[in-house]
């Protein structure tokens, strides 16, 4: 549990971050817009604190998880929004903030006590402790971003980014069948830069085809979070280059991603 371990600790860092931000916010915050369509700031955290509960039932109960699989099925376009959807209109924004403290430090638990090698249904394939870590991690990073445009904060980014860049360069293929395209048959080179100044690389590194930049902005281009044309991230190759226009590191369908800044 080493790794996983320390997967935790860093999904728990990023949690705290954004509490933090939102502890603070008023009423009139939480109901503001964010730059997901349809949805505000307590629409956010109402998102992550219903996926930690819907993770908590896969890692405790599986069986009862296929019920959550169905739903999805019935709606699969739809049933995230009407979730958090639900979940704000029942709670008002302190209660909220709270249930969401609480679910993901039960999902903390379970996952910290699961046996090694366990793995756990999802919506895509079944997942180890460190991948369900990584996961939340990178969708509460992903959803805080939301949250810090909505509020017009700032967050320095962090070294706990390159979860969310490797979940981005794994779900490579997904990004293309999930569209209905062919992946690549070649694995491609990534690089990216650290704040610190770190190189972060995947792939070989002779690979015809790369991708190079930022790693803070490859995390919002596998999130979509921000529209390629804004980021300093770069392709060589064209299978590279229709990669970074598809891109995204989270399960489900396709997301609508979001404008340039020149068009909105």
């Amino acid at each position: 549990m080493s790794d996983a371990s320390a997967v935790l600790d860093d999904l728990r860092s990023e949690s705290r971050e954004l509490d933090l931000l939102v502890a603070g916010a008023s009423a009139r915050q939480w109901a503001g817009a964010t730059p997901a369509q349809g949805w505000s700031v307590a629409h956010q955290i109402a998102h992550l604190s219903w996926t930690d509960d819907v993770a908590l039932i896969s890692v405790t109960d599986p069986g009862r998880f296929g019920d959550e699989v169905a739903k999805a099925m019935k709606d699969p376009e739809g049933f995230v929004d009407v979730a958090a959807g639900e979940i704000v209109a029942a709670y008002a924004p302190d209660a909220l903030l709270t249930r969401w403290r609480e679910g993901r430090e039960r999902l903390q638990e379970a996952l910290r006590a699961a046996p090694a090698g366990a793995k756990f249904p999802w919506y895509g394939p079944p997942m180890s402790v460190a991948s369900v870590a990584t996961g939340r991690l990178m969708e509460t990073w992903a959803h805080g971003q939301d949250v810090a445009d909505a509020l017009g904060a700032t967050r320095a980014p962090t070294a706990r980014l390159r979860h969310v860049a490797r979940i981005g360069v794994r779900a490579r293929d997904y990004a293309f069948l999930v569209r209905g395209m062919q992946p690549p048959g070649e694995e491609f080179r990534v690089e990216l830069t650290a704040p610190d100044g770190e190189l972060i690389a995947y792939g070989p590194e002779g690979a015809a085809q790369r991708v190079t930049g930022p790693l803070h902005d490859f995390c919002l281009l596998v999130t979509q979070r921000a529209h390629r044309d804004d980021l300093a991230v770069r392709a060589e190759g064209a299978d590279a280059d229709t990669w970074l226009s598809v891109a995204q590191a989270f399960a489900g369908p396709a997301g609508p991603g979001r404008p340039p800044k020149a068009h909105r």
